[in-house]
């Protein structure tokens, strides 16, 4: 058989490079998801949800509107994914903390929390319009995500209640508290013109949790107290 020169040869292995294309991007998918969501994100925020037109969002992104329903079925369920997201990546950022000691992850806690939403005022939109546009919904995204972080931070209670830095009340009653006085302070701060900073509202929730309003006179003159 005659040997093939080396012209042939090249030219076999660019056509074979050529059949085979580029390696397939595994990665592609996850973050063309992620794209997706960040942009409705924006005009979800922005328009709301039953203004939000996918055709837009789709040009945004710069790919065809066919290429949203490759991900997901319909509006509704890229709205739902959008708030989900929200929700996730607030806990990815609560699970950076460096801290060890249990007091100072729970100070930790309530300054991201109030940060997070703080840097994303949309956020606070998105699940507003969950509760408003989506009654149906019997656990909405917010309370599915405080309800896994509630799970972790019951152990941690125990501890503190166990090693007497804390006192002995009910750790439900505890997380409520806390929950209800950082979930409020976003909703006012959305609705509000505050002018104290993120800093000051932190410390100030902090200080009341911890420290309670009374004085240690006013707690003995009460009966409150050891």
């Amino acid at each position: 058989m005659p040997r093939m020169s080396r012209r042939s040869e090249s030219s076999t292995r660019r056509s074979r490079r050529g059949r085979l294309g580029r390696p397939r991007d595994k990665t592609l998918p996850a973050r063309r998801r992620e794209q997706i969501l960040g942009h409705a994100i924006r005009h979800f925020a922005k328009r709301g949800f039953a203004n939000t037109d996918l055709d837009a969002v789709a040009a945004e992104i710069g790919c065809a509107k066919g290429t949203l329903y490759n991900y997901f079925r319909n509006k509704r369920e890229l709205f739902h994914a959008a708030v989900d997201q929200v929700m996730r990546k607030l806990v990815e950022r609560a699970a950076t903390t460096t801290s060890v000691d249990l007091v100072d992850q729970l100070e930790d806690a309530v300054r991201t929390f109030l940060q997070y939403f703080h840097e994303h005022p949309e956020y606070i939109e998105l699940l507003i319009q969950e509760r408003s546009e989506f009654r149906d919904r019997a656990n909405p995204s917010y309370f599915q995500y405080r309800e896994t972080r509630r799970q972790l931070w019951r152990k941690r209670y125990r501890h503190l209640i166990a090693t007497g830095r804390i006192r002995k009340i009910p750790i439900d009653r505890i997380m409520d508290v806390i929950g209800d006085c950082c979930y409020g302070t976003i909703f006012m701060n959305y609705f509000s013109d505050r002018h104290k900073t993120l800093e000051q509202q932190a410390n100030d929730v902090l200080d009341v949790v911890f420290r309670g309003v009374l004085t240690d006179a006013e707690k003995r003159r009460r009966g409150i107290g050891p």
